[in-house]
């Protein structure tokens, strides 16, 4: 694979190092293919980032393999692959040891190897001695350099260590720098630190290291764990104690409760703190690449993640939408645009007539000469929300809301005479759902109305009624094949007990180039499930 240098679009020398594929792959619940790697590897780089570190080839199967073919099938165009372990044994020597020689077989361009920086895990986790420990980081990074490879050192429990005793810790981090490290990078291993801390530190390293060496050759890097839930904190405050070098993982992924949020770093860096880091056009693809790693991860996108989340430019309070309406700067800390997202109005029960104003405007729908309808709509939209029904989720049913308030609704493809649900449940313990539906349906282009009966069976009975539905609209609808399910949720509301009890359920359908969602609300889950699939149909069926 071809290695760019990482610098060239931005001519700058600050680090944007991702460990997605390392650190945050030790997520609980997460596993990558070696496919997998090379997809979300791809990614990055189409971001622009600086570095990726792929793994620890040699220590671990998949790792090797995804070096290997890391070497023939990737093409980066911005980043540099790195390849992380550890430095030399005790007593030996890097070219004589065998993980060490696994790093350079991996044909990696740059490597990132871990060492002890606080003198208590030199003691008792190396079981070494305290020059020793310095011998094998000096060695380590000559030996990566000897062999054409940048090198960086990774300070483990660094900011343990420098409050133990920080003549050792800065020591650790003056050989990594003397021998020829790129940068060295200040890891809080255990997350426990706070923004405080890390100025602290970060300021008195420097002014310790700047007095024995040129302050352009003090190269430092941060690497946050998120324990106390300050890791994109802690990072920009290292940035703005002097490092040079950030570290982090796509959408925070990794150990415990995670790394560093890389794309909030980046955000940050670029948004609030004035400095570019990211190829033009790079952050804009943040939201993109943000789900699509998520989704090679089998992970749930975080809709409230900062800048990336699908709820993290979304207003609820009406007397946001009425400030939004004026100007949407003075409720958004920036342009949505900027990362990639969106800003989006919820419409709840706390909606007064600018969110529903703005709301319409949102779905191509002009409200704003209409003051009647508006009312309606807010009155009707209250009045439902108040019942249990939720737009902020089903924005398909707050259109079919609003249409049917301005435009005396959208065609409706069919009208429900009855429906009947059986359930049988055999004595070999076999269920059997089959549901009959009688409708009035109605053509896609005009064809006069025609009386259907269908039924179907289904492994449930929300899946027969589909596929009664289904089968009924068929020959007058043909666009119905296009529609899938794509999600299907039910829940219990607040204030409602027992086998009684309200119940919602949110409809999500797809055209396999968009998404909608529709609600349904009644103390029968069947009743509920049918609100909304006929709505989801309906308003499937109308979109062009």
């Amino acid at each position: 694979m071809t290695q760019p240098d990482p610098q060239h679009a931005r001519g700058g020398d600050f680090h944007v190092f991702d460990t997605t594929l390392r650190d945050g792959a030790q997520m609980e619940g997460l596993r990558y293919s070696v496919a997998d790697k090379l997809a979300v590897a791809e990614l990055l780089d189409d971001l622009g980032v600086d570095y990726i570190e792929g793994g620890w080839p040699g220590a671990i199967p998949s790792d090797t393999e995804f070096f290997s073919r890391a070497a023939e099938e990737l093409n980066f165009k911005h980043a540099k692959l790195v390849a992380f372990g550890m430095t030399r044994r005790a007593g030996s020597s890097a070219v004589e040891d065998p993980g060490y020689q696994a790093l350079l077989d991996s044909r990696a361009p740059v490597l990132c190897l871990v060492a002890k920086s606080d003198l208590r895990h030199v003691s008792q986790a190396l079981r070494t001695t305290a020059e020793e420990n310095l011998a094998m980081i000096a060695d380590s990074v000559r030996t990566g350099r000897d062999h054409e490879r940048q090198v960086f050192i990774d300070c483990e429990h660094f900011f343990d260590g420098f409050r133990n005793d920080p003549d050792y810790a800065t020591l650790v981090v003056r050989t990594a720098l003397e021998a020829g490290a790129e940068a060295v990078v200040l890891c809080d291993t255990n997350g426990g630190r706070i923004p405080s801390d890390i100025t602290e530190a970060v300021t008195e390293l420097r002014r310790r290291l700047e007095a024995d060496l040129p302050p352009e050759r003090v190269r430092l890097g941060m690497h946050a764990q998120n324990d106390t839930g300050c890791a994109v904190a802690n990072t920009l405050a290292a940035v703005q104690a002097g490092v040079m070098h950030v570290q982090g993982t796509a959408n925070g992924y990794g150990e415990r409760p995670g790394n560093a949020n890389l794309f909030s770093v980046i955000a940050n860096l670029e948004t609030k703190l004035g400095r570019k880091v990211l190829p033009d056009g790079g952050l804009e693809k943040l939201t993109r690449i943000s789900h699509a790693i998520a989704e090679i991860a089998n992970m749930t996108p975080d809709e409230h993640a900062p800048y990336t989340g699908h709820a993290a430019f979304a207003h609820k309070a009406g007397i946001h939408a009425s400030a939004i309406k004026a100007d949407p700067a003075l409720y958004n800390h920036v342009d949505p645009v900027v990362v990639g997202n969106d800003m989006r109005i919820l419409v709840t029960e706390m909606a007064g007539r600018a969110s529903v104003e703005l709301k319409g405007r949102e779905l191509g729908i002009d409200l704003s000469g209409d003051k009647a309808a508006l009312d309606r709509i807010t009155a009707r939209v209250k009045e439902l929300e108040s019942k249990g029904w939720s737009f902020e989720a089903a924005d398909a049913s707050f259109e079919l809301l609003v249409r049917d308030e301005v435009e005396g609704g959208l065609p409706r493809p069919f009208t429900l005479d009855t429906y009947r649900v059986i359930v049988d449940h055999d004595p070999h313990g076999a269920t059997v759902a089959e549901a009959t539906v009688r409708l009035h349906v109605n053509g896609e282009h005009g064809e006069a109305e025609e009386h259907r009966i269908a039924t179907a069976q289904g492994n449930g009975p929300v899946n027969a009624l589909d596929a009664a539905l289904r089968s009924a609209l068929a020959a007058r609808h043909p666009r119905l094949a296009e529609l899938t399910l794509s999600d299907f949720k039910v829940r219990i509301l607040a204030g409602s007990t027992g086998t009684d009890a309200v119940t919602r359920v949110l409809v999500s359908m797809s055209d396999g180039e968009s998404e909608w969602t529709t609600v349904g609300v009644a103390p029968n889950l069947i009743e509920a499930s049918w609100n909304a699939l006929a709505d989801g149909l309906a308003y499937g069926l109308n979109r062009r």
